[in-house]
């Protein structure tokens, strides 16, 4: 009867304890990697918001001397405020593809206009000596680089997320917890994907 009852412990609950302890590491694996990926976006979350916040004080500093230049200094504004909107809506859940798509065309957006508005700027030389328009220019052209490497970080996230969930057996458990594919940050205009060039000198 031991016997038995050993052998039964062999074949049945030593396996099923096997593939009980499996199945929570491959989940605790896809959780550690999904809150990296989050955690890469709330990274680049504070960058924008840095960003977000220097184009006002860029637009005003720049409305005194581009009076003639108010549709170029509105659209600045409403590409910022539309930017803000995608990513409040893209921290709500890091990864969601169309919240992600959305930011990346908001992000491109803004980036298009904002190298506009330099270029009207670079028209204006009284502008251009302007020491708090500089100062301002740094901080941005600092913020944009802070940028690039908070997106380069959550992609590299992202991409070990995708990976890992997408493997065979893991996949088998991705499923069963509904762990879905997490979206790339990426702005689809090649023309788009450069930071606006600041060289006021």
């Amino acid at each position: 009867m031991k016997t038995a009852l050993l052998i039964l412990l062999l074949i049945v609950v030593f396996p099923l304890l096997i593939l009980v302890i499996w199945v929570a590491a491959t989940y605790n694996g896809l959780i550690a990697l999904r809150n990296r990926f989050r955690n890469a976006f709330a990274q680049i979350d504070v960058q924008l918001k840095r960003r977000y916040d220097l184009i006002p004080n860029l637009v005003e500093t720049a409305k005194g001397y581009l009076k003639h230049e108010r549709e170029t200094l509105e659209a600045v504004t409403a590409a910022r405020n539309t930017a803000a909107s995608a990513v409040a809506r893209a921290a709500a859940n890091p990864g969601d593809p169309a919240a992600m798509k959305a930011l990346g065309g908001a992000e491109g957006a803004l980036t298009g206009v904002l190298g506009r508005l330099f270029a009207v700027a670079e028209a204006y030389p009284e502008l251009k000596a302007n020491t708090t328009m500089n100062q301002l220019m740094e901080e941005l052209t600092s913020t944009e680089n802070k940028v690039a490497f908070a997106r380069q970080a959550y992609n590299d996230a992202v991409m070990s997320y995708n990976t890992r969930r997408e493997q065979f057996p893991a996949n088998i458990v991705a499923g069963m917890f509904a762990f879905t594919a997490a979206e790339l940050f990426q702005v689809d205009d090649a023309a788009q994907r450069q930071a606006p060039k600041v060289q006021f000198s």
